[in-house]
């Protein structure tokens, strides 16, 4: 679409059913992400009050029918996704304007690829919008979806604020206060062995604050007390969810599917969250485990079946869980659609620890069984990702379901429930690995490009598993638009692997003053991680490098370190174990200033393909683990960065 252009929404479900809206853009600068957040609005062109903005400060609407469903990492770095259920939107809500802010003087036309898509109950793509004249706007309204005859239809709007969201919140009515607000503690007790404790419940209304505050709330978890009454250390906790006793796949997957579900269907935040993702409405979940249906002249049993009910309305969708290393059955699968297309269900999602890139499905399955039956899938990582988000960060409304996701997340962490995530590179990459050493690796080679996409699913978990344990939005970066294309992204691995041994992707990571370049050279046996970030504004370029080793005084002393002068791709380089006694070592030789330091740590690469202790997957984990915890999270960056950068970069994404 171009800016200014409405459409129709297509299809007679979107009237009455939940579409997606995703916001997606590209930080070249890591400067820091954008947040969206959307606006019910009446005839009058303004909201009926304060609960009709929908913001990080409050996530959905009271009747569930607008929902931020936070962000997640995609192909071209990531997306913030909202649910917007038309058929639950009050009468009198005339419009749905979605937008988005920065802060901290960040600007969007400082973003790259700015793109709005719309796409409907079955995960379908309905529209797309791409913006490309933003500029100083530090708030910025993307489009809107509004009613007209009966039906909705939408129009790419593509203008902003320069005053932020707390200029957009009042031009539509919201009673605004930009002060700043303290950290809200948890409240309520958990049991000692949930992973921590919610957030208490909200005030009473003449308690509760009679203006929106923009100013981003900062929500903390109490952790629960650590009291240990063992006698002896080889005392095991009892587990409400516990892995003894499975002998076999078949126990794995009946234990793994029934324990999800259970929990979906007793946390509503957390059910929500996920069935969000299948574009179900928001209602009362039930889930069920075991069933039967009859197919050809014998039966079939999915692992469960997941309902939703709201409004008189009932969405349902059959499951399919596998555990470890099983794959899925594209006939079995192919069953299964069948049978959801003659009960009449909406969708079958499959379950397992491979993951989707790029809204594909992981199976090729019959496309003509998708015409009335969404097929969609689901990681076990996916799963974990958003316990951990709501159980260590966001926070739940009820201390016994703190403890319930607890628990859920200590299951799925055993090495014997088989839902740890994507943990093998598959049969391809012992010969591409030792192809790669003789020098024999062309491009052409099949079995490269299997390991390029395994290696594309590795950072995509990886920057999940972060995600969920830090609580910010961490995701790949890319650099092009063309890089978007998964058969472009993943020839360029390959291209990489025949040249120089080496694959390569970039993460970004907020705050940490760059993107981190994670290498895994086959050739040397090493994984490197790297971050470029500004020097702080001193006088002299040896009191910048100072700056520097203070904060690094704990590091590896094989941590490589490198000085940038504005504009220079390389400069003077050696490890903090010299660095310390000599830090003049690091000062430019011609006098110039230093304008960036870039940190690079090695560690050893496992030359097996799955997570064993010699395994890839594991080294991979561990080089980004260590990286993370012993630089990035120790590096306090200056709040006045020097003049000028290294512009130097560091190579391309995934």
């Amino acid at each position: 679409m171009s800016k200014g252009a409405n459409i129709d929404l297509p299809g007679p479900s979107t009237a009455t059913g939940p579409v997606t809206v995703a916001l997606s853009w590209i930080d070249p600068s890591g400067a820091g992400e954008a947040d969206v957040s959307v606006l019910l609005v009446g005839e009058s062109g303004k909201v009926g009050g304060d609960a009709d903005f929908v913001f990080y400060n409050q996530p959905a609407t009271a009747d569930e029918s607008v929902r931020l469903l936070g962000k997640t990492p995609t192909a071209t770095g990531s997306e913030d996704r909202i649910l917007v259920d038309l058929g639950a939107l009050r009468p009198d809500v005339h419009r749905v304007v979605v937008a988005a802010s920065r802060y901290a003087g960040a600007t969007f036309g400082a973003l790259d690829d700015l793109r709005l898509t719309v796409s409907g109950g079955a995960g379908d793509a309905l529209l797309a919008f791409d913006i490309g004249d933003a500029d100083r706007e530090t708030a910025f309204i993307f489009g809107e979806l509004y009613r007209r005859g009966g039906g909705w239809k939408f129009r790419a709007v593509g203008q902003g604020y320069e005053s932020g969201l707390a200029g957009l919140a009042s031009d539509f009515g919201i009673n605004v206060d930009d002060g700043d607000e303290g950290t809200d503690e948890g409240t309520g007790g958990a049991p000692a062995e949930a992973v921590g404790a919610p957030v208490g419940p909200a005030p009473p209304e003449d308690a509760r604050p009679k203006r929106v505050r923009t100013a981003k709330r900062k929500t903390t978890v109490r952790k629960a007390a650590k009291v240990d009454l063992a006698e002896h250390p080889s005392w095991q906790h009892a587990r409400l969810f516990p892995v003894t006793g499975l002998r076999n796949d078949q126990e794995r997957e009946t234990r793994a599917t029934a324990t999800l579900l259970a929990v979906m269907a007793q946390v509503p935040e957390f059910g929500r969250r996920l069935t969000a993702r299948f574009n179900a409405p928001a209602g009362t979940i039930q889930t069920f485990a075991e069933t039967s249906f009859k197919h050809g002249d014998g039966k079939v049993r999915p692992d469960g079946v997941l309902r939703v009910a709201r409004a008189g309305r009932i969405w349902t969708a059959l499951i399919e869980t596998k555990t470890g290393g099983n794959p899925l059955k594209a006939d079995q699968v192919a069953a299964y659609l069948e049978v959801a297309a003659r009960q009449g269900y909406e969708t079958v999602i499959t379950l397992s620890n491979d993951l989707a890139l790029d809204n594909e499905h992981p199976l090729n399955v019959d496309k003509r069984l998708l015409r009335k039956v969404a097929l969609r899938h689901l990681s076990w990582a996916e799963v974990a990702h958003e316990a951990e988000m709501l159980c260590l960060h966001d926070g739940v409304a009820n201390p016994v379901h703190a403890w319930l996701l607890g628990e859920l997340l200590h299951y799925l962490r055993q090495d014997n429930a088989g839902c740890q995530g994507f943990r093998d590179m598959g049969a391809a990459w012992v010969p591409v690995r030792n192809a790669v050493t003789a020098g024999t690796l062309r491009l052409g080679d099949r079995r490269a490009m299997q390991v390029a996409e395994s290696w594309e699913k590795l950072v995509r978990q990886l920057c999940l598993r972060l995600g969920g344990r830090t609580g910010l939005a961490i995701a790949p970066v890319l650099r092009r638009r063309r890089d978007g294309d998964a058969s472009v992204r993943r020839l360029q691995t390959v291209t990489s692997l025949v040249e120089s041994g080496r694959m390569s992707a970039e993460i970004r990571v907020p705050n940490a003053g760059g993107p981190v370049l994670l290498e895994a050279d086959l050739r040397t046996g090493q994984i490197e991680t790297t971050v470029e970030i500004p020097a702080a504004a001193r006088a002299r370029p040896l009191t910048r490098v100072q700056w520097l080793l203070r904060q690094l005084a704990g590091a590896p002393p094989e941590l490589r370190v490198e000085a940038l002068a504005p504009g220079q791709k390389t400069g003077p380089c050696d490890l903090l174990k010299n660095l310390v006694s000599e830090p003049g070592l690091l000062v430019p030789g011609d006098a110039r200033q230093i304008g960036a330091f870039r940190l690079t740590l090695a560690t050893g690469l496992g030359t097996k393909r799955g997570t064993e202790e010699a395994g890839f997957v594991r080294s991979v984990d561990t080089a980004m683990d260590r990286f993370h915890q012993e630089i990035l999270q120790v590096l306090k960056l200056d709040s006045a960065p020097a003049e000028g950068r290294s512009g130097g970069g560091q190579g391309s994404g995934v």
